[in-house]
């Protein structure tokens, strides 16, 4: 018999882990029975219920990789599906390399999430850099194929205040040197937002826009993902 909403609230929400942002903030990792959720806040940033969207971000770009041994970067762990997606579709020529700036999150990826991991850490063709993705972005020079970006609920700094300048013009420009001719940056958000569009466009991206089915609390939602292909 499948659990009722009313089921599942009589479950006591139980506090897993606490992770502690650079600039004070804190995410928590919370269990209720069998369900995870990270949250900031008030604010849901991943649950295990609901990952189609964060699964999307890898499928959607990897179908489009022109080349066997392409390199990838994600930027963040999160609950490890966007990497899983990412294994998934990609050749054993393939490399990917996680940008996780929280020590705790991998400790969690390793602990109380490694059921959601799997052995996705342990695969050879990904490399975790215990650092700012900005940072890592902004260090390469045509290095990678694809840039998938889910660190933040949409392109802004809600959680971490740095994030914005990856989403600002100059970080959009450091995204699109960074790739190589005819790469992707993929970027994930909440809700859809049309000043950041252009600012993609100004940034010599060419843009597509999808929309993708989530549901979250039982609501039917759409969270947004956007293509950016790199234009020279």
């Amino acid at each position: 018999m499948l659990a009722t909403p009313d089921d599942r609230a009589a479950i006591p929400v139980e506090l897993i882990g606490t992770a502690h942002l650079p600039d004070g903030g804190r995410l928590q990792l919370l269990r209720r029975g069998d369900d995870y959720s990270i949250r900031f806040g008030d604010n849901e940033l991943m649950g295990n219920q609901v990952r189609h969207s964060e699964e999307a971000l890898a499928t959607l770009v990897c179908g489009r990789l022109p080349r066997s041994d392409s390199h990838i970067l994600i930027g963040g762990l999160g609950m490890g599906f966007t990497l899983g997606a990412a294994l998934r579709s990609l050749p054993a020529t393939a490399t990917i390399t996680v940008a996780e700036l929280l020590p705790e999150i991998v400790d969690w990826a390793n602990g109380a999430l490694a059921h959601l991991f799997h052995d996705y850490l342990a695969d050879p063709r990904v490399t975790v850099a215990m650092a700012d993705v900005h940072d890592v972005i902004d260090g390469a020079d045509g290095a990678f194929d694809a840039i998938l970006l889910d660190v933040d609920n949409g392109p802004d700094g809600l959680i971490h205040i740095a994030n914005e300048r990856l989403y600002c013009n100059w970080g959009l420009r450091a995204a699109h040197a960074a790739l190589k001719p005819g790469g992707t940056l993929a970027i994930w958000s909440a809700y859809p937002d049309d000043e950041f569009v252009d600012r993609l466009e100004q940034a010599r991206f060419a843009v597509e826009e999808i929309s993708v089915p989530a549901v979250v609390d039982g609501d039917d939602l759409t969270h947004t993902i956007w293509l950016a292909a790199r234009r020279d």
